[in-house]
């Protein structure tokens, strides 16, 4: 696997053309590791000094975050990886036939199972695909790109080691382009958030280009509230892993044993909240900064926030980003929505 190292400034635009034009799996890293710490480490001091306290669900996600999060995603309670897979099998050939040769740019690609299903519509009508994951798990990404390559030997694979914003650039390398946000991952961002997220979605998004979409729906509370608290536990070990991998990382020395995952649904806000909460008191120190932080007994710090939603009122939200949605997608019970999304001309 050949791997092309992104600049400092960050000219991953032309390291994609370069591998655009060479052979085999490939893939783009914008940062070097020792700066990928320094932006965990300033990240977190950040959310540990604002109010409430609060951190990047971000960065959840390395090596065992990732594994973890695929056995969450196993789990009998949590339907939305099983619902939204059965929706993709079902009209991935729909989805190809309205856009057509597109290149596919995956935000959050995970494992890339689920896309599985639009590759293979895509390769049905062409002799080859471009499929450009972007992942800020780099062993996720890694083993995403081998096995998408060996499954789809026609597909033209090329990895991206990075946030979802260092992308954007990439789009009007690629037109025309289908990116996928599945998952419900957009439910990740705070509306201040979302908003930005959707302008430069927008923004970098050609006219015709796609936007594939995938949203939770607003449902019981207590089928909520399960999916995020598994009976086996994993989410549990998902939420204790960040601060494992501070400890990792950034040398904190926290005792995970006694930090608690807890997870439930605000009414008010229709979004899942999932804090970890400390059973006795912490004093810790962030090395890569030199600063100490102490967390009180009983005190919650925020993880990660699963905003739901309701098709009645998103798809307008969505239109004043200059998006027409051309394709609505539910599952029989309508518990998830595929949201196939075209940017309008600017006029």
């Amino acid at each position: 696997m050949d791997t092309f190292f992104a600049s400092p400034e960050m000219q991953i635009c032309r390291n994609l053309r370069q591998a655009l034009s060479s052979s085999g799996s490939t893939i783009l890293r914008r940062l070097a590791r020792a700066d990928v710490v320094r932006e965990f480490a300033r990240s977190t001091a950040h959310g540990l000094l604002s109010t409430p306290r609060r951190l990047e669900s971000r960065f959840l996600y390395d090596a065992q975050g990732s594994a973890l999060f695929e056995r969450i995603t196993q789990q009998p309670e949590y339907y939305l990886t099983r619902t939204e897979a059965s929706i993709l099998a079902a009209n991935a050939g729909r989805i190809r036939e309205l856009t057509g040769p597109a290149t596919l740019l995956e935000f959050g690609s995970g494992s890339s199972e689920k896309t599985d299903h639009l590759l293979r519509a895509w390769l049905a009508r062409a002799p080859s695909a471009c499929y450009v994951p972007v992942e800020i798990s780099e062993s996720a990404l890694s083993a995403a790109c081998g096995s998408i390559a060996a499954n789809h030997p026609r597909a033209r694979v090329i990895g991206v080691n990075a946030d979802f914003q260092d992308a954007f650039p990439l789009f009007e390398v690629l037109s025309p382009v289908l990116v996928l946000l599945l998952g419900s991952s957009i439910g990740n961002f705070a509306p201040a958030e979302m908003f930005r997220f959707l302008s430069a979605m927008s923004d970098s998004l050609a006219a015709g280009d796609f936007f594939l979409l995938g949203i939770d729906l607003v449902k019981a509370p207590a089928q909520l509230e399960a999916a995020y608290n598994d009976a086996a536990g994993v989410t549990a070990s998902f939420t204790r892993n960040l601060f494992a991998r501070m400890n990792r990382e950034l040398g904190c020395s926290i005792d995970t044993d006694f930090i608690e995952h807890v997870a439930r649904f605000d009414p008010e806000k229709e979004q899942i909240e999932s804090f970890a909460h400390f059973a006795r008191r912490q004093t810790f120190f962030l090395v890569p900064l030199a600063r100490h932080f102490a967390v009180a007994e009983g005190e919650m710090v925020q993880v990660e926030i699963s905003r739901k939603f309701r098709l009645e009122r998103f798809i307008p939200y969505l239109e004043q980003f200059g998006f027409a949605c051309e394709m609505t997608l539910t599952d029989a019970r309508e518990w998830f929505a595929l949201l196939l999304l075209r940017r309008r001309p600017r006029y």
